[in-house]
């Protein structure tokens, strides 16, 4: 996700896509301890960078 997409979403969307992305970030991480590899290697550095740019956005606009 881009900050440009971010900022354009209101509270109860950015609330909402936070909780999408923290959980497919967990089903990554369950995908990987349990030794299989994921279709994507590069998904999981993506979701942590995703769900950081969010809360930064949402701390900066007072939404936390």
């Amino acid at each position: 996700m881009k900050a440009r997409e971010i900022r354009k979403m209101n509270r109860e969307e950015r609330i909402k896509k936070l909780g999408e992305l923290r959980n497919e970030l967990m089903e990554e991480y369950g995908k990987s301890s349990m030794g299989g590899s994921s279709p994507s290697p590069g998904r999981i550095k993506y979701l942590r960078k995703s769900i950081a740019r969010l809360l930064t956005i949402m701390r900066e606009e007072g939404d936390i």
